[in-house]
């Protein structure tokens, strides 16, 4: 399929960018994938100094076509070598999983003293620290300016235990996202990453099919198919993922999502158990599945959904067509910061446990608990919100 040979093509960009980028980067002394990109035109530009940032657009460039090949591998898996596929796909989710930990912890850090600071009016907790490669070199950074006007009386509890509320959080999230920075710099090194890297190389020249596949390939093209067209029917796959989304979304609690105060998440969340909370576990599954569902989108129009690709109003059939369907935009973006919001609860919860912390510290947590966990239901109202609604087409 062109599709994957496109995002084989810029993952090995993507690495190429990552390799110049300097030092650090885990990736200088490859060997195999080196060669490997090179030998596929993915090289970067010669002599260009790096820039700040190279390696993390770089990092986001590879987990972004690494989670494509994974979901095309994932939907249009009849048509693809069954071994090959079985093989690559736990190898794709392991590269992507450990390139995203780093900045999830950060834009973690970042969302949660935002939040701080949104609820108290302090601005005596840390800072949000730099990200990326940058982030062990940058100087610390300031405090914002304090606000003009007085926090108002019902914020003074909060604001006396917001400080040591966000200086914990800083040392907790700062340490894991060091570790996960460490992690990926590992994985980048790896023999491991190398076999990964060869075989992204060998996919941008041919894609490993099965035998059906091959017989679909081989097929003539129906004389209604569009110049340029693909011969294999790849919608039949396509309607599939398209159909496990809508059966997933059909199963989430929708009522719940409408209410504006669900107290259970609350509660469970400040318990003892620091498993995750269950109520979230649907819902992350339907943005797994609404993403395989943009993907294979993408692979029906060969191109971004953000400028071809639809589906129909009701979510399990339509055309595609040359229009972006803002529905499933939004409804994206929704479950994005229903996860966002979901796994910084998660982690206000777990510093709340922290022993031997102040009661006032406690106190902050749990009211930053509480405002995140009624982000979570605001993200949920917002995607059944949007996904009830007729499509709305833009040229």
């Amino acid at each position: 399929m062109d599709y994957l040979r496109a995002q084989a093509t810029e993952f090995l960009r993507a690495l190429r960018r990552h390799r110049e980028s300097g030092p650090g980067t885990g990736t200088g002394t490859g060997t195999g994938t080196g060669t490997t990109a090179g030998a596929n035109g993915t090289s970067g530009a010669p002599g260009r100094a790096p820039q700040p940032g190279d390696d993390v657009d770089a990092a986001r460039a590879l987990r972004r076509a690494a989670r494509r090949i994974s979901g095309t591998l994932h939907t249009f898996q009849p048509l693809l070598d069954a071994a090959w596929a079985e093989e690559m796909r736990p190898e794709l989710a392991w590269l992507s999983g450990t390139l995203a930990l780093e900045h999830a912890y950060a834009s973690r850090l970042d969302r949660l003293l935002q939040a701080l600071h949104r609820l108290s009016g302090s601005t005596a907790f840390p800072a949000p620290r730099p990200t990326g490669r940058t982030a062990t070199t940058a100087t610390s950074v300031p405090p914002t300016a304090p606000p003009t006007h007085p926090a108002s009386a019902n914020r003074g509890n909060l604001t006396v235990g917001a400080a040591k509320a966000g200086a914990l959080l800083d040392r907790q999230l700062t340490l894991a996202r060091t570790r996960a920075h460490s992690t990926a710099l590992q994985a980048l090194g790896s023999s491991r990453f190398h076999a990964v890297a060869d075989k992204v190389a060998l996919l941008a020249s041919e894609v490993p099919l099965s035998s059906a596949g091959r017989r679909a390939a081989s097929a003539p093209v129906p004389a209604p198919a569009a110049p340029g067209a693909a011969p294999v029917d790849l919608r039949p796959l396509a309607t599939a993922a398209r159909e496990r989304l809508t059966d997933a979304v059909a199963a989430l609690p929708l009522v719940t999502a409408g209410s504006p105060y669900n107290a259970e998440a609350l509660v469970h969340g400040l318990s003892p158990d620091p498993a995750p909370h269950p109520q979230d576990t649907p819902w992350h599954q339907v943005r797994l599945l609404l993403r395989l569902h943009r993907y294979a989108l993408e692979v029906l129009a060969g191109t971004d959904p953000r400028t071809a690709g639809t589906a129909g109003t009701d979510g399990t059939a339509g055309a595609l067509d040359d229009s972006v369907d803002v529905r499933l935009l939004a409804a994206g973006e929704a479950l994005d910061r229903h996860r966002d919001a979901s796994e910084a609860a998660a982690a206000a919860a777990q510093a709340a446990r922290t022993p031997r912390i102040a009661p006032a510290t406690a106190y902050a947590l749990g009211v930053l608990h509480a405002d995140q966990r009624h982000e979570v239901e605001a993200a949920r109202y917002a995607f059944q919100h949007s996904w009830r609604k007729e499509p709305i087409r833009l040229p």
